[in-house]
């Protein structure tokens, strides 16, 4: 079964030049993808420590957070992200889709809106919205539903929402 929305795994927000901190970035990235969340974590908190604003590892924490089954921590790691740095269309995305699969598609919409904002060709967030539609349209029609039980229509169209949904 395919997520709701889909969370960006690698984080490509900005390219550094030759040196020890891309290291770091690729490192605890590297950490993140074979989850190995206490090493990635204990770099990532070392990093800001000393650099307790830099976006890029504040998105990995969000990642290690969510790895680490901290999904309401990654939500407000997230949250934070988006009010430090609003033109980033990454953490909006990322938020948004946290927010999605804790069934907050309200939340989420607006968030996913700021991202596509943000970057108005940003792929991942836009195939996300068109996910959350699908989301509150089998929303909108379970609700027809509880009013009006025996409406084959609305039956059809929520089955077809929600196969469309779970398609790969």
């Amino acid at each position: 079964m395919r997520p709701l929305l889909t969370l960006m795994v690698f984080c490509t927000l900005w390219t550094f030049s030759l040196g020890a901190r891309a290291d770091l970035y690729t490192e605890v990235n590297a950490l993140v993808q074979t989850s190995q969340w206490d090493k990635a974590q204990a770099m990532a908190d070392a990093h800001l420590k000393t650099s307790p604003t830099d976006p890029q590892m504040r998105l990995l924490l969000s990642h290690i957070q969510t790895g680490q089954g901290q999904t309401q921590a990654a939500i407000a790691t997230l949250r934070a992200l988006t009010l430090s740095f609003p033109e980033l269309p990454e953490p909006h995305n990322n938020l948004a889709a946290l927010l999605a699969r804790d069934h907050r598609l309200d939340e989420a919409l607006v968030v996913l809106q700021a991202a596509i904002q943000a970057r108005p060709d940003y792929a991942l967030a836009l195939e996300n919205l068109g996910d959350l539609h699908l989301a509150l349209a089998a929303q909108a029609y379970a609700k027809a539903l509880a009013v009006l039980p025996s409406s084959t229509r609305l039956q059809n169209k929520k089955l077809a929402t929600e196969q469309l949904m779970q398609s790969p």
